[in-house]
């Protein structure tokens, strides 16, 4: 059974997300993407964690069910500790098997923290104290190191981070099985580090509106859905089980390249390091991004990688896929209407983005469209790199519409 998971995503009790993201609206969004596994996220918050229990159906499985939808108890919790001189912030997500061993989480992350205070709590003891608590409370917990590249809350960030795992979890470190790379990485980038040819590389959206589910996911193909069996296809990376990673073109993640928002620079790794990363214009140092520190740490050539590979594919969200063939912005009712015409014709938004061939989508979408989606698909694009928290901005090069107009 074919499962499209997404298990990196926020509540409305987050900081900067919307306030439209329920569980209804979660659920809505996941068949629309065709997403068939999400992780709750925000476990820990006690709001949240109410409309958990209320609305979530357990199956027996260490998953729960809501409207069609599997559910997976996840959570992203933020350690932050001084360590050799340094202040260091590590955010991890943690996976559980089921209501009660969230509840047990939440129990001993309660006498560390203030878990009211923000979906994505802060908490403040290290990384590795922080995962014996979580297996103290929960033996089967899993936990896997977020987003991990990112220059400020990340275990191989430039600003907060380490140059190894054994680092941050020392005698911890066997334990931790996958990492997930991030919306400025993909898998590529990471096979140039040796050390990381034992862990899966999952990939998940991190989203903060019900809208941005699926801009990145992990495949798998499970003789059921299961607790145990997507861990356990993690765990032995079996390419029968872990299908892959569906990701965002890395360029065009807010921290790919080294820059400075305030003065509207970006460098890529090598002007940065030339420049001893000082920003040119005002003389500040720049925020060292994604691209620079996989340079710094790499001890592989652009191009390689270890023997066995999960693969991966890109590809740009089919809303903005629809506004540059219309010529317009992605948030307008035009694109929005001809996307839900789209979903309703094909199913979902990676049945139409993935799994269909150029003919069966030429039956009914309009031919600005599908060029969009044939460029796509073949890495036509043209991309300005993100940087210092400034998304990336991907065009595809497409005749422009002689007028905008609804399909």
């Amino acid at each position: 059974m074919r499962l499209v998971a997404d298990l990196h995503i926020h509540s409305r009790f987050s900081r900067a997300t919307s306030p439209e993201t329920d569980l209804n609206a979660l659920a809505h969004w996941a068949k629309r993407k065709g997403i068939d596994l999400l992780g709750t996220g925000d476990f820990t918050h006690p709001s949240w964690w109410k409309d958990l229990k209320e609305c979530l159906e357990p199956q027996g499985n260490g998953l729960l069910r809501y409207e069609g939808i599997w559910f997976l108890a996840t959570a992203e919790v933020a350690a932050i500790w001084k360590e050799d001189g340094r202040t260091r912030k590590v955010h991890l997500i943690l996976l559980v098997p089921g209501l009660e061993a969230a509840d047990r989480v939440n129990r001993a992350l309660a006498r560390i923290g203030n878990l009211a205070a923000d979906g994505r709590p802060i908490l403040g003891i290290s990384a590795k104290r922080l995962v014996e608590a979580v297996w103290d409370a929960v033996p089967e917990a899993e936990v896997i190191p977020a987003h991990v590249w990112t220059p400020w809350f990340s275990v191989f960030g430039s600003r907060s981070g380490f140059d190894r795992l054994e680092e941050c979890f020392q005698e911890h470190t066997q334990r931790i099985f996958a990492i997930e790379t991030g919306l400025s990485s993909d898998p590529a980038m990471n096979w140039r580090l040796s050390s990381l040819d034992r862990l899966a590389l999952v990939s998940s959206s991190d989203a903060h509106s019900p809208p941005k589910l699926g801009r990145e996911a992990t495949l798998f193909d499970l003789p059921e859905p299961s607790y145990d069996g997507l861990v356990l296809a993690l765990k032995s990376r079996d390419p029968g089980r872990f299908l892959g990673t569906i990701e965002f073109f890395p360029e065009e993640g807010k921290y790919h390249y080294d820059g400075h928002r305030a003065c509207g620079v970006v460098l890529a790794p090598q002007e940065a390091m030339a420049r001893r990363n000082l920003c040119p214009v005002c003389g500040l140092p720049l925020t060292v991004g994604v691209m620079h520190r996989v340079e710094e740490l790499a001890d592989r050539p652009a191009g390689q990688g270890p023997p066995t590979k999960i693969p991966y594919q890109r590809v740009v969200p089919l809303h903005e896929i629809i506004a540059q063939a219309l010529g317009v912005g992605s948030e307008t009712k035009g694109v929005s209407k001809e996307y839900e015409r789209l979903v309703s014709c094909y199913g979902s938004e990676f049945r139409i983005l993935l799994d269909l061939a150029n003919e069966d989508l030429a039956r009914h979408t309009p031919p600005q469209v599908l060029a969009g989606i044939r460029k796509v698909r073949r890495g036509e694009l043209e991309i300005d790199p993100g940087y210092d928290g400034v998304f990336g901005r991907v065009r595809i090069p497409l005749a422009p519409p002689e007028e905008p107009r609804l399909f």
